[in-house]
């Protein structure tokens, strides 16, 4: 399967249009991947989810 194939989401936040610059998250098996949307043939950041989890935790309700 290849990247392209995993289902990549942003926030409803980000304005919802193609041309939004902001991140998307996906889940990639044992990992969640994060990347910039401008740049979704670029390379990305893959984490734990018990990382992911703990930066949201982090950052919710402090930049929402």
């Amino acid at each position: 399967m290849t990247e392209h194939a995993h289902r990549w989401r942003k926030s409803s936040y980000s304005g919802g249009t193609a041309s939004s610059d902001c991140v998307e998250v996906a889940a990639l098996g044992a990992v969640v991947g994060i990347r910039d949307s401008k740049a979704p043939d670029e390379p990305h950041l893959g984490v734990s989810q018990g990382a992911f989890r703990g930066l949201l935790s982090a950052v919710r309700g402090r930049h929402d």
